[in-house]
């Protein structure tokens, strides 16, 4: 009997874009990183693509791309994000891809997803159908070649879900062992009725469609994977292997059999740190013990086709008990935040998006048939303009996908109506209903969504749907008391949120008084333009008129806007935006301004913005998220250094008595520890992030948090210094040969590792791993050979390698 191991590895998050600006906007959740995708690629993603493997001394003796030995599928969505903020990662997975081609016969680890993971049994044929195109485009446009198996989001499993990927030539896909219903060898003549997980999931199963097309399904280990996920499995990487291994069943005269799990990607290494370490070491323990092959579902397929068909669970999946009610009923399952049995706003939420689906289906088709024939062939076609918006491709797009002319005007609307059927769907992303809170991220992501398609709905002369909508929210009861329903949660928190040209210009305006003023910008996916600029500046106030062009990359709208913004001091300005009047007008509007603000008459320049603009007035709670803290951590620094002036006098003026109080283990009073802690742990943080750190100083304020038993800010020192350690590691990268940097890296880490507990050496690890491939034997061969210089060197290399904890 042959044995073959295959570990899936689920990778996804759920889009988080700000529909408008179509980039993921400051979440303060995921601090210190930017956003819970940063956060999360940090702490997984990456760690995946270069992964240690330890010897019983815990020292690295190897870094391997995990995803070159594992079946892997990555949320769409996500890939798009990767590519543009984490290039590293993305190329990594792409080349994991490549090496598995060649390793495993042809057969690639990567499967396809559909698109933006809805659940595929709740939706109309019509979107499983485009889910899945996009999937499929998605995979061959990054991948090279075609996807030989998809990934259900969630498994949820349908017989119409299964028709639309063999339809499109989807070979097979991976379900959980308690969705088969019904199994029997091809020759037999009863199928044998399963009861649960029953399943023997060791091989493949082929299933047959009404349609009279077939697909392949595998069904995963149940056991071990869900405790990879919640039994602490990934403690120890022998262990993992271990329980594959007695997946097989050594009684069976199979020719061969295939022990292989399926969990969420992110289990290795968000989920359970250093989880991407036990995988690594699980993988090295099977191959160098021959264990077993490892292999990837298409290999195994080839090799070893079904030789027994099933039949599904219809309505199942592998995350709610009571098959996909937890996307649209208050079911029970519950994330754990609140209690089960509270989570009513489902029901309402999935109406409110199914009624509006529908309206905006119907609509859609109205309208698209002005320009073709076949409204849904050319949403499945829009894949190819959402991965690459460059007008020369969306104007080949044109030509393709529209037989006739059409001029600027026309092909924005069919542009919205096609972004109006993109938002349509990320409306239904799994996410929004899988947690337990209507306000939570989750769920307001997926109305901002819906809010985007009704914007766009209405600009195109359709009907504004916003109301009705809201009605539907108004049944679904929250589980925050601050709000009484969701109707409330999305006035509140959803609406707010809406973008249009014009907000756009008063984000510019306003940038424009706090940043370096450009003639020419992007604002995430905005062009803008600003011309006959003028700024006038009185003290502390600021007085600036202009005038701007601004152009929707994604759409091609185009919109021209005059401006003025009136800045007070400190948070308080006014800006007000409109369309662009007549040169005349704007001449008279910017005099008036300018003739109220010499005189220092602010109510006069406020009563002129609002009579020039027509009560069309922004203020900085209009700014985009990054700008708006941006701007305020700028505004209030001055503030900051006033806190740190105030702290350092209390400090210094009492150190002595502080001292004295520590001698005696007498505890500091508030007063006085609250400023010793803010002052030691603000100097240790500017000293690391110093150019040229003074080792000395470090040192001593270091020894002087101990001494005065401070408590160390431990998350930002493990962040900066972390970051201080990357950056000269990339500098020796840059310049392996200097000794200097040697002795100077060694230093600081001796010293912040005796600080900072677990600092993350990731990078630092990768660099000195491959000098340690690559410059290291040289230099040792030379040392060998009584070179002075090279010992010296060699040296000074094997004290940083003990540090970075890498076997030589």
């Amino acid at each position: 009997m042959e044995k073959y191991v295959c570990i899936h590895g689920h990778f996804y998050q759920p889009p988080r874009e700000n529909p408008w600006l179509e980039d993921i906007e400051l979440q303060d959740a995921a601090y210190p990183y930017h956003d819970w995708n940063e956060r999360i690629t940090e702490e997984c993603y990456l760690q995946n693509s270069a992964s240690r493997i330890l010897d019983d001394k815990k020292k690295i003796i190897d870094i391997v791309n995990n995803y070159s030995k594992i079946s892997f599928d990555f949320g769409p969505t996500l890939l798009s994000w990767l590519q543009i903020h984490a290039p590293g990662v993305y190329e990594s997975i792409l080349e994991a891809d490549r090496v598995s081609c060649e390793k495993y016969g042809g057969h690639g680890a990567a499967i396809a997803q559909a698109y933006n993971h809805i659940i595929l049994p709740l939706a109309n044929r019509r979107d499983k159908e485009t889910q899945v195109i996009w999937g499929i485009r998605d995979f061959e446009y990054r991948f090279g070649r075609k996807p030989e198996g998809m990934w259900l989001p969630e498994t949820a499993v349908d017989i119409e879900s299964l028709e639309v990927l063999a339809e499109n030539g989807i070979i097979f896909t991976v379900l959980a062992p308690g969705q088969a219903e019904k199994i029997k060898k091809f020759d037999a003549k009863q199928w044998k009725k399963l009861n649960g997980a029953e399943i023997d999931t060791r091989r493949a199963y082929l299933c047959r469609l009404p349609s009279g097309k077939t697909i392949n399904i595998f069904f995963y280990h149940g056991g071990v994977s869900h405790d990879i996920a919640y039994g602490g499995l990934l403690n120890k990487g022998e262990y993992f292997a271990e329980k594959l291994v007695n997946i097989f069943d050594g009684y069976n005269n199979d020719s061969a059999q295939l022990a292989h799990i399926a969990t969420d990607g992110e289990s290795y290494g968000h989920h359970h740190r250093h989880g991407d370490m036990a995988l690594a070491y699980c993988l090295y323990n099977i191959e160098t013990n021959n264990l077993a092959k490892l292999t990837v579902y298409g290999e195994y397929l080839e090799k070893f086709p079904p030789e027994y068909e099933v039949q599904i669970c219809e309505n199942t999946s592998w995350s709610c008990a009571h098959g996909v009610e937890r996307w649209r009923s208050n079911c029970g399952c519950n994330a754990g935040r609140f209690p089960s049995g509270k989570q009513q706003w489902r029901e309402p939420l999935r109406k409110a998006m199914d009624w509006l689906s529908d309206n905006l289906a119907v609509l859609y088709e109205n309208k698209m048939r002005e320009f073709v024939d076949d409204p849904w062939l050319i949403r499945n076609q829009y894949i190819d303009v959402v991965l690459n918006r460059t007008e020369e491709n969306i104007n080949n797009f044109f030509t393709e996908a529209i037989k006739k002319e059409i001029d600027e005007k026309q092909k924005t609307i069919v542009l919205k109506l096609l972004e109006m059927q993109r938002n349509a769907m990320l409306m239904y992303t799994s996410c929004g209903w899988f947690f337990d809170n209507i306000a939570g991220i989750e769920t307001l992501q997926v109305m901002q969504y819906a809010s985007r398609a009704i914007q766009m709905a209405k600009e195109i002369g359709g009907e504004d749907y916003q109301d009705k909508y809201k009605d539907f929210l108004k049944e679904a009861v929250t589980n925050v008391k601050i709000y009484e329903n969701g109707k409330a949660v999305y006035e509140a928190l959803v609406q707010p949120t809406s973008i249009d040209l014009n907000r756009v210009g008063a984000h510019l305006a306003v940038s424009s008084i706090f940043d370096k003023f450009h003639k020419e910008s992007d604002v995430f996916c905005y062009r803008a333009s600003i011309g006959n600029y003028e700024r006038t500046d009185a003290g502390i106030q600021i007085l600036a008129t202009g005038r701007a062009a601004i152009k929707s990359k994604v759409v091609l709208e185009k919109d021209a806007v005059d401006f003025a913004v009136m800045y007070f001091g400190d948070h308080n300005l006014m800006c007000a935006v409109n369309g662009q009047m007549s040169d005349a007008n704007f001449k008279l509007m910017r005099d008036n301004l300018k003739k109220a603000f010499r005189k220092g008459d602010t109510t006069e320049v406020m009563r002129q913005m609002n009579l020039s603009f027509g009560g069309n007035s922004y203020t900085l709670w209009h700014l985009f998220k990054d700008a708006q803290r941006r701007i305020l951590n700028r505004l209030l620094q001055t503030t900051w250094d006033d806190i740190e002036s105030s702290f350092r006098h209390v400090f210094e003026h009492n150190y002595t008595i502080i001292q004295v109080m520590r001698s005696m283990n007498i505890p500091l009073p508030k007063a006085l520890g609250e400023p010793a802690e803010f002052i030691i742990n603000m100097d240790i943080c500017r000293e690391i992030q110093q150019k040229e750190t003074d080792i000395d100083k470090l040192a001593n304020l270091v020894e002087e948090a101990e001494r005065l038993s401070v408590k160390l800010d431990t998350e930002t020192m493990h962040f900066e210094a972390s970051h201080k350690i990357d950056r000269l590691m990339s500098e020796l990268e840059d310049s392996p040969d200097d000794y200097n940097l040697l002795e100077k890296i060694e230093n600081i880490l001796r010293l912040l590792k005796s600080t900072v507990s677990e600092l993350d050496l990731y990078q630092a690890q990768n660099i000195f791993f491959d000098i340690s491939k690559g410059k290291y034997p040289d230099m040792k061969k030379r040392a060998e050979q009584s070179d002075t210089e090279a010992k010296k060197w060699v040296d000074q290399f094997e004290k940083l390698a003990d540090y970075l904890a890498i076997k030589l």
